[in-house]
């Protein structure tokens, strides 16, 4: 049996998000039809909406639902970056760097915060700007100074996006007083199922939005196409859960002695000295290629995973560590990051891997 620890590619489907599911999966309306089959589609879809934008500090018609937080994060970029400068900072998700080719790198320090004083400088150069920061990262766990940032942004009369994927369910997220204009959030990174997102939308910003996809009027023209009603009525069933979740608490216990078993066999913790979720671990073994310690690991049955699992099960070097200034470590980390439902037992086998795995590979046999 497999040890899972890479929630931070996709949690475990949580018992209310599969519950939603099963129920939503029973009616069979499209929630634009008028007739009692799609009014009924539409209550469940009304009804998910009102709970995620509950759970999340914002206003119903301020949500809007995507396929995920990839194209969350290219909506807000198309929808709030034309004819302004785009800036991200330099450990962004592929998805805000891939929709902005052309923006200006925020650069981080060691741990990997962003430099407000650099971001205010970029700001202060005058012009229309579109500020986009992780609330956390995906591969390290590292939190963004986000609430300052946002003073930042409106001192200077910036648009701020935040991506929340990594960070929603771990986090207290309270949108209204977040300061953003955006805010990216995904299904599965909550437990729920793939296929589902949300980009929540400040109202003040409402006239500066242009969507990426158009046809049908969906989403109030802000986005087209028929929504997965099963799989949002089991996102927002799985917000509620995350929210609700007891076992999180024993989350940061459990990474910190995932990480001391870690380090005593000669790991580093990149991003040690910030904020983190309680989650996750971004552990560098010098001299060992990332990959090779996946597939050791992965023969030993514990599932970790190197940087993010979103470039078609690629390894290659984090540009996120390579941004943090972590040199050859870029393509020798691997990353942990505890599901929902982990345990005291899956972090002992993680460490009897681990020790074994760093054996062999830093210390072999003559």
């Amino acid at each position: 049996m497999t040890t899972y620890l890479d929630a931070n590619a996709a949690e475990p489907l949580r018992p209310a998000a599969r519950a939603a599911l099963a129920a939503a999966l029973e009616e069979t309306g499209n929630p634009a039809s008028v007739h009692a089959a799609g009014r009924a589609a539409r209550r469940i879809l009304e009804d998910a909406r009102e709970g995620l934008a509950a759970r999340f500090g914002a206003r119903p018609g301020e949500l809007i639902f995507v396929s995920g937080g990839t194209e969350a994060d290219a909506l807000a970029v198309h929808a709030f970056g034309a004819g302004r400068r785009v800036i991200i900072g330099a450990t962004e998700h592929d998805a805000v760097r891939a929709a902005a080719p052309e923006a200006v790198l925020l650069p981080v320090d060691r741990d990997g915060v962003a430099d407000l004083d650099s971001l205010a400088h970029l700001l202060g150069a005058g012009g229309l700007a579109l500020v986009s920061l992780m609330l956390a990262n995906n591969e390290t766990g590292v939190l963004q100074p986000i609430a300052e940032a946002a003073l930042l942004c409106r001192r200077f009369g910036a648009l701020l996006h935040v991506d929340a994927v990594a960070a929603a369910g771990r986090v207290e997220i309270d949108f209204s007083r977040l300061g953003a204009t955006s805010l990216a959030l995904s299904s599965h990174k909550l437990g729920g199922p793939a296929g589902a997102g949300a980009l929540l939308v400040a109202s003040e910003a409402a006239g500066f939005f242009r969507p990426l996809i158009e046809g049908g009027g969906q989403e109030r023209g802000r986005r087209g196409g028929t929504p997965p009603v099963a799989a949002i009525a089991a996102f927002a069933a799985a917000a509620e859960a995350a929210a609700t979740d007891a076992a999180a608490a024993n989350l940061a216990e459990f990474r910190d002695a995932a990480e001391r078993a870690a380090v005593a066999e000669g790991a580093l913790v990149c991003g040690a000295g910030a904020k983190r979720l309680a989650n996750t671990s971004s552990l560098a073994l010098p001299g060992i290629k990332a990959e090779t310690q996946v597939i050791a690991l992965d023969l030993a049955g514990v599932a970790v995973s190197a940087g993010a699992a979103c470039s078609s099960g690629k390894v290659s070097e984090s540009h996120v560590l390579r941004a943090m200034g972590l040199g050859a470590l870029a393509g020798q980390a691997i990353r942990v990051s505890l599901p929902w439902n982990a345990t005291r037992a899956d972090v002992a086998r993680f460490a009897g891997a681990y020790g074994d795995m760093a054996g062999r590979l830093l210390r072999p046999a003559a």
